[in-house]
């Protein structure tokens, strides 16, 4: 294929010298097809529009990072509904939530109220974040992972016209 839009069967010299004529190159679109499929154009500039697709792109995916909130088994009020809120900032954004209980010292005789803490966690987190598998006790701590729902968008409300005003009443004839 040349610049022009034509499309011609032709063989490999003939090619290359009429990319030359047109001072561009003649790249292998397609090796393995029959005949092989090849395109005249300006290499360099193609090389340069392929990283510009790339870099777009990459500049526009996003991430998913996993973020960590640590607890312990007797963790106050205030400071779970302060992490609850950040978990649910986390999720809004797309990123995955691991929560973890450490347990010190005689605190993991008392491994039921990190998991009971971790479940009350997640199910707090329904409506924004989806538990992965149950919470998992591995060393000294507990851990569970909630991954972000994806939520369908809400339904615009149909505009409807605004209410007609009532009717003028006729007007009183003049005395």
């Amino acid at each position: 294929m040349f610049p022009d839009g034509t499309v011609e069967v032709m063989p490999t010299p003939a090619a290359i010298r009429r990319a030359q004529e047109l001072g561009l190159d003649l790249i292998l679109i397609a090796p393995t097809a029959e005949p092989p499929v090849a395109k005249a154009m300006d290499y360099g500039q193609w090389q340069y529009e392929q990283k510009k697709k790339q870099h777009e792109a990459k500049r526009k995916q996003h991430v998913i990072q996993v973020k960590e909130l640590k607890f312990r088994p007797n963790t106050d009020d205030h400071d779970y509904d302060f992490k609850k809120n950040h978990a649910i900032r986390f999720l809004k954004e797309g990123n995955r939530v691991k929560a973890v209980v450490q347990f010190r010292g005689r605190e993991i005789a008392h491994t039921d109220l990190g998991k009971k803490l971790l479940l009350r966690f997640a199910e707090d987190l329904v409506g924004v974040g989806a538990i992965e598998g149950q919470p998992k006790l591995e060393g000294r701590n507990a851990h569970v992972l909630i991954s972000p729902v994806k939520v369908a968008a809400p339904e615009k409300p149909k505009k409807e016209a605004p209410p007609k005003p009532p009717p003028a009443p006729p007007a009183a004839p003049a005395q």
